[in-house]
């Protein structure tokens, strides 16, 4: 697929796992994107993303003691949010853990795993996607989104979708940033042709499992038990 003036040989990676630059939902309801830039230490600050998405799958994570912000392995995760693998290599079906389950959080409320949406999104001129992992409280939105994209016979990656971010607030009173979809063009069939082939080169690389991304995304870090619906 030709991106920019290049042509980018993806099936040359196949079985490596690359480093996604990785976009963030600031905490407090902050209503941008903080997107790497050239400069690591200072993101980009954009309010929109305008973005083909290549790939999108659930992910969870479970960690035993409370999320304390540093980069700790979780105690179990899931690539797929269905098989889940523990830190004694135990396989673990998502669907049955009683860790997944309503009634299994703090204060018997909401859900013990952390149930997350990865996102790789790519934009104009870039060769390589960005991850945007989304938290529980802007899944569903993107569900409803999904929906009306297949609905019209659609892929994700046949579109190029705009990605916003409103002030939401929880039931617990925390206000967040929820993620928003609207979809802004359908691909020509030549171009759609040619990311579809690029977006199932990619997925060779997005789908293999990364621990160290299972930490939380986003600085908010809202719980079940809060969202408000």
């Amino acid at each position: 697929m030709a991106i920019g003036n290049k042509e980018i040989p993806i099936d040359e990676l196949d079985g490596f796992q690359l480093s996604f630059d990785k976009i963030k939902i600031p905490a407090g309801g902050t209503t941008a994107f903080e997107v790497p830039g050239d400069d690591p230490e200072n993101p980009d600050i954009e309010k929109e993303l305008k973005v083909i998405i290549i790939d999108q799958y659930p992910v969870n994570a479970y960690y035993k003691e409370a999320y304390d912000g540093t980069e700790t392995a979780p105690d179990c995760f899931s690539n797929d949010g269905h098989t889940g693998i523990n830190n004694d290599g135990e396989i673990i079906s998502c669907d049955s853990c009683p860790n997944n389950k309503y009634g299994s959080g703090t204060d018997g409320i909401g859900k013990a795993c952390k149930n997350m949406r990865r996102l790789y999104i790519l934009r104009s001129g870039d060769a390589f996607p960005m991850l945007l992992t989304l938290p529980a409280t802007s899944i569903v939105p993107f569900g409803k989104y999904l929906r009306r994209i297949v609905a019209k016979g659609l892929r994700p990656c046949d579109v190029i979708t705009k990605i916003a971010l409103k002030k939401a607030e929880s039931k617990g009173g925390i206000t967040y940033a929820q993620a928003t979809f609207v979809l802004e063009e359908i691909l020509a069939p030549e171009i759609k042709e040619k990311v579809r082939e690029y977006a199932a080169n990619m997925k060779k690389t997005t789908r293999i499992a990364n621990i160290d991304e299972y930490n939380s995304e986003n600085a908010d870090d809202v719980e079940d038990k809060d969202l408000p619906f």
